[in-house]
């Protein structure tokens, strides 16, 4: 039977699934949920996860009553599975991993994002909220790097979600808590496996943090993802994960090994089915990194905003407003969306939008 749901999650280009006890089980379809009506009762939900659950991790979900993994279709579709608990019973939060590798073109992805994966080390975020295709675009970019260059790429996941093959490049894929406990061991062990290029899926607490930023000071390629919704928020919100006393020297880390933010976020579009990426895209120049330095990141969104179009980089206000002039994306949608409405009119006025 639920190999049937996600059958079924795949055919109606679902990303996502939710299953709870004598709920409608709830499809996410181009980003708004849907009842499909079918409810499961408490012995259906219970028995279904013993099915799926592999043997080597059911004693953690037992105890933690929460639990991460893969999970393979026997036609190769692979989806990423979150059983936790609500109101004392189990429920499961389904994502289909739509693992084709494409072009960053055909994914609504500027291609000055290709530059990145040429850099030979520092530190590259990814970030978005949960759904906001930060993975995706990680992927592609580790793919393309795969195509072009013979090095060694190692990649640290909870769960993998994207198989990658060897190309050019020796492709080395760790799973948390099946090929290694935590982020932090992970991320000091590949110091020893001769790595060029490391994907830690996640920077979600201090510790990861830390060691990533070792892992790119030390002449290594880092990409990985925050939970943040701008480029300029992300350095602050690390910096304001250590503590008081250590800011300093990481402010001083940060302006040497971090290369660039990319800040995204998925909007429906104005007609037919689906979402388009908006992108905020923050590539560290000298004057970047010497605000950073300085704790003067308030200043960062300006050198942004002002930077010349081959520098690469844009404002969320600069992609929303080029949506809208391409009739991607409604003018109203852009406005709530925008970090900086006023700023974003003026954008629009600028491209001869204003008032439509």
């Amino acid at each position: 039977m639920f190999d049937l749901l996600l059958q079924q999650c795949i055919e109606q280009q679902g990303s996502d699934l939710h299953i709870s006890v004598n709920q409608p089980i709830y499809l996410r379809q181009h980003g708004q949920l849907k009842p499909l009506g079918e409810c499961l009762s408490l012995p259906q939900i219970e028995a279904m996860i013993q099915q799926i659950v592999p043997d080597n991790l059911l004693q953690s979900y037992q105890q933690d009553k929460s639990i991460d993994f893969a999970y393979s279709l026997n036609s190769g579709q692979r989806f990423r599975i979150n059983i936790y608990y609500e109101r004392q019973q189990p429920a499961l939060a389904v994502r289909y991993l739509d693992s084709r590798f494409r072009s960053l073109q055909s994914l609504g992805l500027p291609e000055q994002l290709y530059q990145l994966c040429g850099l030979k080390d520092g530190l590259v975020l990814v970030t978005g909220a949960t759904g906001s295709g930060k993975t995706t675009t990680l992927a592609q970019l580790i793919h393309k790097i795969n195509q072009d260059r013979a090095c060694h790429i190692l990649t640290i996941e909870d769960p993998i979600e994207y198989l990658h093959q060897n190309i050019q490049s020796l492709v080395h894929q760790r799973e948390l808590h099946l090929d290694v406990p935590s982020y932090p061991q992970a991320i000091r062990s590949a110091l020893r496996e001769d790595p060029d290029v490391i994907l830690v899926g996640e920077m979600r607490d201090l510790e990861t943090m830390r060691v990533a930023i070792t892992a790119a000071e030390t002449g290594h390629l880092v990409f990985s993802t925050l939970h943040t919704g701008d480029a300029v928020g992300v350095i602050e919100r690390i910096l304001g994960s250590f503590p008081a006393e250590e800011q300093a020297m990481v402010r001083q880390q940060l302006s040497r090994v971090l290369r660039a933010v990319v800040a995204q976020r998925l909007l429906p579009i104005k007609q037919g089915e689906g979402r388009v990426p908006a992108l905020e895209i923050l590539m560290i120049n000298p004057a970047v990194a010497n605000l950073i330095r300085h704790h003067k990141t308030q200043q960062v969104y300006s050198v942004m905003e002002s930077a010349t179009t081959d520098s690469g980089m844009q404002t969320l206000e600069q992609s929303l407003a080029d949506l809208v002039k391409q009739q991607v994306i409604d003018k109203a949608l852009a406005i709530k969306t925008a970090h900086y409405p006023d700023i974003l009119q003026s954008q629009l006025r600028q491209r001869g939008l204003y008032g439509r």
